[in-house]
């Protein structure tokens, strides 16, 4: 009987231990915030049975934070303040501490060029790489044991054009992404209608290297934007801002074969066209897409074993210029930043059919222009 108790205690102990370390969803939200006074960066926390978010911190004190992301090991943030101020450029980088739940600045650098606007880190946390979209560059950031940004070690300048003279008069390069081996990176080009890669390679001064195939070349016109890898690392998607389609191919040691082009948009939808973020859900069965201009919505597609996109549906996401969207780690929310009308809002998504249903949470932030979501324990 006495050994029965022991265990009996030492089972409550432990079942006490894993209630102690239920693991808690942050949601991390950038913004063009245009004045400095104003907050910039908001971080809420996810009710995961409900979609509700809960306020947790802000920062103020930094202009146009538009993108950022969580570090790999959830101990920093990296953001790209002053997009859109001419002239400017910088990568930034702060500490969050989630058992008290605040955000604190460490240091800045400067981005390589104007207007970043969209940053990665390497998965070995060395290295941080940005787009620049108005200066047409990409730059590679060291990063320093205590979460500092170091100074730029790489950057690279392009001077390609293409055919739309309005939207492509220069290179104007829109993300940095790196491959599901972290072996290399891409960068779509808007500008230039091409996709940029490069070897990386992590233990050299200068990690970017020459690839076998420099480019991939999209449809004339096109405006590669943002580009994402399945899970299962043998396919890929990019998103054409300025024709509203999307480009599958497959992935391979640096190379991208067309497998499909596929419309974002309903039949009677005639544009013009404004696609901006695209993403993949955990299970790699389902893609979404977000359109913005007059459309404002979601296309939903069924990841098919070739690789290849099925159209499935629309779903409204009930605010202006839907900029970006993420999907939460347990694959139950999907959650859009809306720049132009001031609200983020949450969707339950059906694990099953793919398809989105509003929770009722929409909470007004001035210019959210990024959504990250990260789970803690």
């Amino acid at each position: 009987m006495l050994q029965s108790s022991k265990i009996l205690f030492l089972i409550a102990v432990l079942f006490s231990c894993l209630l102690g370390r239920a693991q808690k969803t942050y949601v991390f939200v950038g913004t063009y915030n245009v004045a400095k006074e104003k907050d910039g960066i908001f971080i809420y926390q996810l009710d995961e049975k409900t979609g509700t978010l809960n306020p947790i911190t802000t920062y103020k004190g930094i202009l146009n934070p538009a993108y950022l992301i969580v570090s790999a090991n959830g101990k920093y943030l990296y953001a790209c303040p002053t997009a859109r101020v001419p002239g400017g450029g910088t990568v930034s980088s702060f500490e969050f501490n989630p058992s008290n739940k605040t955000l604190k600045f460490i240091n800045s650098q400067n981005s390589g060029g104007d207007n970043p606007v969209y940053i990665t880190e390497h998965k070995s946390g060395k290295w941080i790489a940005n787009a620049n979209y108005t200066g047409g560059s990409l730059a590679i950031h060291p990063l320093l044991e205590n979460g500092q940004i170091g100074t730029e070690t790489q950057v690279i300048t392009f001077t390609d054009s293409s055919v739309n003279k309005e939207r492509q008069e220069k290179s104007h390069v829109h993300q940095s992404v790196f491959s599901p081996g972290h072996d290399y990176i891409f960068f779509p080009d808007l500008g230039a209608d091409k996709i940029r890669c490069f070897q990386f390679d992590k233990n050299k001064e200068k990690p970017l290297q020459p690839a076998a195939v420099p480019f991939t070349r999209t449809i004339p016109g096109a405006g590669p934007r943002h580009m994402t890898f399945h899970p299962n690392g043998k396919f890929t998607y990019c998103i054409e801002e300025i024709l509203g389609m999307i480009d599958v191919y497959a992935y391979s040691n640096g190379r991208l074969d067309s497998i499909q082009r596929i419309s974002m948009h309903e039949e009677s939808f005639a544009g013009p066209y404004s696609a901006a973020d695209i993403h993949i859900s955990g299970d790699g069965k389902f893609l979404y897409a977000s359109n913005r201009g007059t459309e404002n919505n979601l296309a939903i597609y069924a990841i098919q074993k070739n690789g290849s996109l099925k159209s499935i549906g629309y779903q409204s996401t009930f605010g202006e210029i839907p900029r970006n969207f993420s999907i939460s780690p347990n694959g139950k929310f999907l959650i859009v930043a809306h720049q132009n009308s001031g609200n983020i809002v949450v969707f339950e998504r059906n694990a099953k059919t793919g398809l989105l249903k509003k929770t009722g949470t929409d909470i007004k932030v001035e210019g959210p222009s990024c959504v990250q979501i990260r789970q803690y324990e």
